[in-house]
């Protein structure tokens, strides 16, 4: 079973949310059109793929974790949309997929293997194509009043080697760049979407089993324990067990 197997009926439902006006922010910005293609590497449920579908012309989204391409596949039939999607690691995709116009990838990148940054994406990446990394997160700017305490529950309930690698994604992401930069590739755009909407405590809670270092096969017979703990921390932020919380989705555009 993979690292995120066991959270794979719950990432979509729960984990921060990319919202709509964010694909709409990035489209524009980039002048996506119907004659784009795209792939998503390590799309999860499908969060980005589906997200972008409405803005271009083909979609292809790829995963390792049987669990969370199931989920995607899920997904897909219920959009409406057409989306391919194949099961494996990115660093394994077949020789005769791609270019693509458009390269997206979101909270996996950290899970990659770094060694085959530069041929990898050389080989994606359209002439004129992009890379976006993308992220959606709680805002650090005191808009969010409860995430102290929420983070503090976090690491409480946290296998502790595995709480110790939340920072890696931006280090993976730096040293991505700098080899992209070398190969002649160029950061062109950082683009920030700030939204707000109203979440229940009961959901926040649910979040902390997305994450790999407090997924409910880390926790086993805790999870109900962690549950319980996590609402009683937010109680006292709370509003008929309800929230606010303020979003910051981004997405690093490198360009080809």
């Amino acid at each position: 079973m993979g690292r995120f197997a066991s959270t794979a009926e719950l990432y979509a439902q729960f984990r921060p949310p990319y919202p709509a006006e964010f694909f709409r922010t990035v489209a524009r910005k980039l002048k996506l059109t119907k004659q784009h293609s795209l792939i998503d590497l390590g799309t999860g449920p499908g969060l980005l793929a589906l997200g972008f579908a409405p803005h271009v012309g083909a979609v292809t989204a790829v995963d390792p974790e049987p669990a969370m391409l199931a989920a995607a596949r899920a997904a897909v039939a219920r959009s409406g949309y057409e989306v391919r999607l194949i099961e494996g690691r990115a660093e394994d995709l077949a020789s005769d997929i791609g270019p693509f116009d458009l390269v997206t990838i979101g909270r996996a990148l950290h899970w990659m293997d770094r060694a085959v940054f530069g041929p990898l994406f050389t080989r994606l990446i359209a002439p004129g194509g992009a890379l976006v990394i993308c992220g959606s997160s709680s805002a650090r700017d005191h808009s969010n009043p409860w995430l102290d305490s929420y983070d503090s529950a976090r690491r409480a309930w946290s296998d502790e080697m595995l709480w110790s690698q939340r920072g890696k994604g931006e280090e993976t992401q730096r040293e991505l760049v700098a080899v992209l930069e070398r190969l002649g590739f160029s950061v062109a755009d950082v683009i920030r979407v700030k939204t707000t909407h109203e979440v229940s405590i009961s959901d926040l809670a649910q979040r902390v089993l997305t994450f790999s270092s407090s997924s409910p096969a880390v926790l086993g017979d805790r999870v109900d324990a962690l549950l319980a703990d996590v609402e009683a921390r937010l109680l006292p932020f709370s509003r008929d067990g309800r929230i606010t919380e303020t979003l910051v989705s981004t997405a690093d555009v490198i360009r080809r």
